[in-house]
């Protein structure tokens, strides 16, 4: 029933069009949630922290939940989208809520907004608008005693921009995403996102480049919101120890920073004993904005962040001689950031004594995502293969509920996974053509001649399009992983020639180090089905 309400597609259009009116849009919003029972005052009392951002958006949430839970506190956590099960959007002390509470409060909510509708109004509201208003519920019949809510898109015109009165807001890095919804370059995306600012709020940001930089700092001036640059991480950690992160990825500390500072401005809100010693009280200027307090950070703060789990970010499985490396990067930006990882990490895991190591891309991108420039950005981690698969677990999607996708049909995403392919092969050849013709070898050939030399090291990748992920990592694994175990691997998945040669490679290599990327559905469907334990 959840799913008929995914209208995403035509929602974005019609966002598209109402973007000029922004209170079209909150009204709207603003109007379910009077008919579920609510008014826009009830909010204030979650004592809310409001996260924005084009990435790490979703870290940065799940380190201020961590660090404020250490504390004791009761929290809720609202972010999306799911990886494995819907109900992962809506987190109490960090878990999902189970499947009665879900149950129970989905059709309660249901049932109200069917029973307030009249000729004039739609009476349901959209898949994430739904949710969105369920979080709400769930997180006051259950008295959390804070809730970090993640905005959907852009800020201005986001549904959880209903938001009146956050205790404190955040801005994570800013990058290019959603074009079409949010405008096609970084300073109009900071408009986009400076829209959850309120008045009187304070808001931290991290540092971003200067164009979008100051655009927020505009946008704070002219709201009268009290907005604060953060000190990098190693400004805390200076005369302490070091801090420890439970995400892996250099790209983690910045959204620590941010984290530590949301936590520590809304613990100080509440006069909290333990907010952490000032060991700057009077912090200078940068970029004309005021950066926000240096501070010992507490233990509670440190375990916070030590403890921290987010999936499918920065994730790392080791199964036997597969090690798969999960991230759910999308825009160019993070792309970068997850490549410097995967070679960060490759570099200092222990070298196989013998035997070859196979590198294995398993990538798929959905919406307005340019993934061309994706999969350039890809490149220099020298896959020796390339797999494209939509975003499917398997062929058909029944009993498979959280994962369905109604916005799009199956022969749009296997066209789409086509054209992935024919870019990653494209750029393979251009990669080639700087060293199409070498110079000539004598001992291959005269002197005169001159030799093709189409494969330079490690630029002809083989590439391949599985119909769903199943398929795809039944192959890449050839049976290897200990937890993914289908039941039989289909003939069929042999027939193509690289396919018959690669699986004999994989069968027989030492390692094999996959990197999984390019879309946060795609890491959903692939954690599904490496660890089933997720979907119970």
């Amino acid at each position: 029933m959840l799913n008929t309400l995914q209208t995403n597609a035509s929602y974005l259009e019609q966002a598209k069009r109402q973007r000029g009116d922004p209170q079209t849009q909150l009204e709207a919003m603003e109007l379910y949630l009077a008919r579920s029972g609510l008014q826009v005052e009830d909010l204030d009392r979650l004592n809310i922290i409001h996260v924005t951002g084009t990435k790490g958006k979703g870290s940065t949430c799940a380190f201020t939940e961590c660090i404020l839970r250490s504390y004791g506190l009761k929290t809720g956590f609202f972010s999306s989208p799911h990886l494995v099960q819907v109900r992962e959007r809506i987190r109490i002390n960090g878990q999902p809520i189970s499947p009665d509470l879900f149950t129970k409060y989905f059709w309660r909510l249901y049932q109200r907004l069917e029973e307030t509708k009249d000729g004039s109004c739609v009476s349901m509201p959209p898949y994430f608008r739904f949710l969105t208003l369920m979080a709400f519920h769930v997180f006051l019949q259950e008295k959390v005693d804070l809730a970090v809510v993640e905005v959907g898109i852009g800020g201005a015109y986001d549904c959880t921009n209903i938001i009146r009165k956050p205790v404190v807001c955040g801005v994570s890095s800013l990058g290019i995403d959603h074009t079409s919804l949010l405008g096609d370059t970084v300073e109009k995306i900071a408009w986009q996102k400076g829209g959850i600012f309120k008045q009187g709020v304070p808001a931290f940001t991290v540092l971003q480049p200067e164009g979008p930089l100051a655009v927020l700092r505009d946008r704070a001036q002219q709201i009268s919101c009290p907005l604060y640059l953060c000190p990098p991480l190693e400004a805390l950690e200076e005369g302490g120890l070091p801090l420890t992160l439970g995400l892996e990825g250099e790209h983690q500390r910045s959204n620590a920073a941010l984290a530590l500072q949301l936590a520590h401005c809304w613990l100080q809100w509440q006069n909290h004993h333990d907010a952490g010693e000032l060991k700057a009280s009077r912090p200078g200027l940068l970029w004309q904005l005021p950066l926000a307090p240096v501070f010992q950070p507490t233990s509670h703060m440190r375990l916070g962040l030590r403890n921290t789990e987010w999936l499918g970010r920065t994730q790392v499985l080791r199964r036997g001689p597969l090690t798969w490396y999960l991230d759910g990067a999308h825009t160019p930006s993070s792309v970068q950031a997850c490549v410097r990882w995967f070679r960060q990490a490759l570099q200092s895991r222990e070298r196989q004594s013998s035997g070859t190591e196979v590198r294995v891309l398993l990538f798929n991108t959905t919406g307005d995502r340019d993934s061309a420039v994706l999969l350039k950005l890809l490149q220099p981690c020298q896959f020796d293969y390339a797999v494209f698969c939509p975003n499917l677990t398997e062929v058909s999607s029944t009993g498979n509920a959280d994962q369905q996708n109604f916005t799009v049909t199956l022969d749009q995403v296997l066209l789409r996974c086509l054209e992935h392919q024919q870019h990653w092969n494209y750029l393979d050849e251009e990669q080639a053509s700087p060293a199409l013709w070498s110079a000539p070898s004598p001992e291959l050939a005269g002197p005169a001649s001159l030799l093709l030399a189409p494969h330079p090291p490690h630029s002809s990748t083989s590439s391949l399009v599985f119909s769903c992920i199943s398929h795809a990592l039944q192959w890449i694994s050839q049976g290897r992983d200990p937890v993914f175990q289908p039941p039989s691997s289909p003939k069929s998945l042999l027939t193509h020639p690289v396919a018959c040669s690669g699986a004999s490679v994989l069968h027989e290599a030492a390692a094999v180090h996959v990197l999984v990327t390019g879309s946060l559905h795609l890491v959903g469907g692939v954690l599904k089905l490496l660890e089933p334990a997720l979907s119970q």
